[in-house]
């Protein structure tokens, strides 16, 4: 099934009259505003941390005094209609709730998980000197800025990160960053998004025993692994930054730890949303 776009008025869901092959180019002709994406699990009928996305809406909604055109227990109710349309596949969602009027979309479209390839070998991301106007809030003008990015590198490279002045690692485009020293954790706290995964992975990364750092790691850093995570993907290792290999340029062992765990996690902790 196609990517689709409707606008949610109360009990309504209008569709959208533009054609849009992604998730972006729906996101890119709407008024901008703040947005969560997420996919569902188990053929369809569950979600991770749902709450916590629609949080991303409602929060910043009530503190700039917006009324959503969509109260949360109804935007609920529209998911699970938009969702039904594509079972027993999974789907990707992307809520988006406008600064201007408080309007809420939902676009959705098929998911096919990412291959097993990317977890068991790895993959190589690069750096670009960049970073989130406003970091703490997941706004859609960035997305138009990201995708610029995107059209300039190889097709071999997997995710872009962003870096500060001073060549510290902030995150991903589309995912948080994390290296690994030792059994140390590092991963900036500050001037990033903070992923709904991010959560899920640092409370799992605790349970292992490992030590957190918080701080953006310099991208002339030595350190054994490193690892992006995202609603979509999970855990994914990271095997070369800028074309140099991270430890010794395979899948390191705390990252395949923690991807485990975070599987089970996942397993134990989604929302059943299609009962």
């Amino acid at each position: 099934m196609n990517t689709q776009g409707f606008h949610l008025t109360g009990s309504l869901a209008v569709p959208l009259n533009f054609n849009a092959s992604t998730l972006d180019e729906i996101t890119v002709q709407l008024s901008d505003g703040f947005y969560t994406t997420f996919s569902t699990l188990s053929g369809g009928t569950k979600v991770l941390g749902l709450q916590a996305h629609l949080n991303r809406l409602f929060t910043p909604a009530k503190e700039h005094g917006l009324l959503p055109s969509v109260d949360e227990k109804t935007l609920r109710r529209h998911i699970v209609e938009a969702v039904r349309l594509y079972l027993p596949d999974e789907a990707r969602i992307r809520l988006v709730l406008t600064r201007d009027t408080g309007d809420v979309y939902l676009g959705i479209q098929a998911f096919t998980p990412p291959p097993a390839e990317i977890y068991e070998k790895g993959v190589h991301v690069i750096t670009v000197s960049m970073a989130r106007h406003d970091p703490r809030i997941k706004g859609t003008d960035f997305i138009a800025q990201s995708a610029e990015q995107r059209k300039l590198v190889r097709k071999d490279v997997y995710e872009i990160l962003l870096m500060g002045k001073r060549g510290n690692i902030l995150e991903g485009m589309t995912s948080n960053f994390y290296v690994i020293k030792g059994k140390n954790l590092i991963t900036a706290q500050k001037g990033i998004l903070l992923g709904v995964t991010r959560r899920a992975v640092l409370r799992l990364a605790r349970g292992q025993g490992m030590p957190i750092d918080y701080r953006s790691p310099r991208v002339d850093e030595k350190f054994n692994e490193a690892f992006i995570t995202s609603s979509s993907r999970g855990v994914v290792p990271i095997i070369s930054i800028d074309e140099k290999n991270v430890g010794e340029g395979g899948v390191g062992e705390w990252t395949k730890k923690l991807s485990l765990v975070y599987q089970a996690y996942v397993h134990n902790k989604s929302e059943d949303i299609c009962s």
